[in-house]
């Protein structure tokens, strides 16, 4: 009966030592030779210093800055273990918020949600993605019409010209992968620290 084990047991052994250890070495050896800034996080540095990443959404709060879509990530309240509270772009627990559309909550938040982008900017129709959270809760990026649609409150905030937000927007967007893929779209970070950076000129 032994023999018939042995090479079952040698088998296993041999394909989890493959499997489990070589291939992930060597794929995150060759990942950080090839693609190095991909193989670290995609991060985003300001004066030597780690501000974000390019694949992870931060939250801006203040009127100065371009805001991204909306998380619905969450984090365990520190007052009770049995509940949770809200933690925007919280990469440890990625992921919807799972309302559906007969939800009164969800009903509620996006109500409030246009409410409030009505008021800063009537002109325009609210860009869906302002309002929506997306599958992950980590969205970096944003639409252009999105970023545009902020523009009066930024630019009303910093003083700025209106015209000189929108041509950061325009600088800032990236096109469809290969012309292609994927649909324009604007990093936040990115446009953000574009901002400050015009801003101080």
């Amino acid at each position: 009966m032994l023999k018939e084990i042995r090479p079952a047991i040698i088998i296993l052994v041999v394909l989890t030592l493959i499997t489990g250890l070589a291939y992930p070495l060597a794929m995150t050896a060759i990942a950080g030779v090839i693609f190095p800034k991909q193989a670290e996080g995609s991060l985003i540095e300001k004066d030597g210093k780690v501000v974000g990443s390019a694949l992870i959404g931060q939250e801006f709060k203040s009127d100065k800055y371009f805001h991204g879509r909306p998380s619905a990530t969450t984090a365990p309240d520190p007052a009770d273990s049995t509940k949770t509270v809200a933690a925007p772009y919280n990469a440890a627990n990625s992921g919807g918020s799972n309302l559906g559309p007969t939800s009164k909550a969800l009903s509620d938040r996006l109500k409030e949600d246009v409410d409030r982008l009505k008021a800063e900017n009537p002109s325009q129709p609210v860009p869906t993605d302002l309002v929506t959270t997306s599958g992950s809760g980590l969205d970096p990026d944003i639409s252009p019409a999105a970023a545009l649609f902020q523009v009066p409150r930024v630019a009303k905030a910093r003083n700025m010209p209106e015209d000189r937000l929108r041509g950061l927007v325009e600088e800032k967007t990236q096109s469809r992968l290969a012309g292609l893929l994927g649909e324009p779209r604007v990093n936040v970070l990115a446009l953000n620290l574009a901002l400050d950076a015009a801003a101080s000129k």
